[in-house]
């Protein structure tokens, strides 16, 4: 996976990175503004304030401030009250409650009322009209509980006037069967899983677009195959897939064994950043994926393995570091 992190200039003039930079400073001191303002900030952050010795609102200017917070830490999303990242400035507004990892132990919770409508209402002007078309009905074939994706997709598909379709998966169930070595049951409930959507598929609800993960890409791919069929045949003219297995190698593996000519577009996105958009990738380009975080609500820096705030160089390998910068969750600094 390559990331683009927002120190990179590749590809840019000096005159486009200059107002980048200035555009994300002055949507830095707006929400940090907002986040530490008593009127409109969440608790969490206030009570920080008081702990720092210093304010925010008058010491921020710009993004390359964000470091004098330190590491946002991990714990802090772990367990409540759940109520103290509600932003005051949002009060009375219907929250939603988002659960990212916790595969094992409790799991991170994020807040949110309207960024996950945000985050992909942006992500849909990258989408070609072509491929996804406007009013289509949508497969959203993945993990589903307590994750903002089924409702993020959700939303997607109504946003381009079409419906959505949902399938049951549970992944903390599929990661205790894979430690407790039940590969007969991991078996079955993948089958289980792919069941429901090729139902969705026969069903005549004129799916044309999805949303899955690798795996289970290829798992759908392989059935309908041995139903004689294949995904385009289906009626999907346009997927978006993304994740951690998401690699140059699986892109070509997928073009050329899985898709039968319908089109894919990488993504990574998590809870905790929104979704980050690849350029298009295939053939032309040797399978390449190149994920642009979608700034300036969040900003991806890659740094040093044994130092956080040293930025590498363009084209190294390092650690991500997270920056989150929206008026409902405001989070600096992760690694």
């Amino acid at each position: 996976m390559q990331v683009s992190s927002s120190t990179s200039t590749a590809a840019a003039r000096p005159d486009q990175v200059q107002a980048a930079r200035a555009a994300l400073d002055a949507w830095v001191r707006e929400v940090v503004n907002w986040h530490f303002d008593p009127a409109t900030g969440c608790p969490f952050w206030i009570e920080r304030a008081k702990a720092l010795g210093w304010d925010p609102r008058q010491e921020i200017t710009g993004f390359a401030d964000l470091r004098r917070f330190g590491p946002f830490e991990d714990e802090w999303l772990r367990g409540g009250p759940v109520g103290r990242w509600v932003p005051r400035g949002l009060a009375g507004k219907p929250v939603f409650v988002f659960e990212t990892g916790g595969t094992t132990g409790t799991p991170k919770t994020r807040i949110s009322c309207d960024d996950f409508r945000t985050d992909y209402e942006l992500f849909s002007d990258t989408l070609p009209d072509e491929h996804f078309p406007r009013g289509s009905n949508w497969l959203m074939l993945g993990p589903s509980g307590p994750r903002r994706l089924r409702l993020a997709v959700e939303h997607l598909a109504q946003h381009r006037g079409g419906i959505s379709f949902c399938v049951d998966l549970d992944p903390r169930w599929v990661v205790k069967l894979i430690k407790k070595g039940w590969s007969d049951h991991l078996q079955a409930y993948k089958d289980h899983v792919i069941d429901q959507a090729v139902t969705v598929l026969q069903a005549n609800h004129d799916v044309r677009c999805m949303f899955t993960t690798p795996k289970l890409l290829e798992s759908l791919a392989l059935r309908l195959e041995s139903m004689g069929t294949t995904i385009r045949k289906a009626g999907i003219t346009g997927i978006f897939s993304g994740g951690t297995e998401f690699t140059p190698q699986w892109n070509r593996f997928a073009h050329e064994e899985l898709l039968d000519g319908a089109y894919m577009t990488p993504t990574y996105g998590n809870t905790l950043m929104g979704l980050a958009a690849s350029a298009p990738s295939g053939p032309h380009n040797n399978y390449k994926i190149a994920y642009h975080a979608p700034q300036p609500r969040a900003v991806i820096e890659v740094v040093d393995f044994d130092d956080g705030d040293k930025v590498v160089e363009y084209g190294r390998t390092g650690r991500v570091r997270l920056t989150t910068l929206t008026k409902e969750f405001f989070m600096p600094g992760f690694l």
